[in-house]
């Protein structure tokens, strides 16, 4: 069930790490996923070394740091991706 919980996750921070960078990203949604869930993976490993991983209520600093990392993934990605497959 973890690893449905981990596509999920990845879609959504993908998909709001999308929103995050001007323009438009051409890159399938199965490397947004795959983005998204490195980027939460990497974000929780951040978050967990700055010591903000685990606080009262809604996560946000983490999930910000998801989201950053995700972008920063996608805008790396997604001119490779273009000129590889243009």
């Amino acid at each position: 069930m973890s690893f449905l919980w981990a596509i999920v996750a990845g879609l959504i921070i993908g998909l709001l790490a999308k929103l995050v960078i001007p323009g438009r990203q051409p890159i399938p949604l199965w490397l947004t996923v795959l983005l998204g869930i490195v980027g939460a993976v990497a974000g929780n490993a951040l978050a967990s070394a700055v010591g903000v991983r685990d606080t009262g209520g809604i996560d946000w600093i983490r999930h910000i740091f998801q989201i950053g990392i995700a972008a920063v993934l996608i805008a790396f990605v997604t001119p490779v991706w273009t000129r590889r497959h243009a």
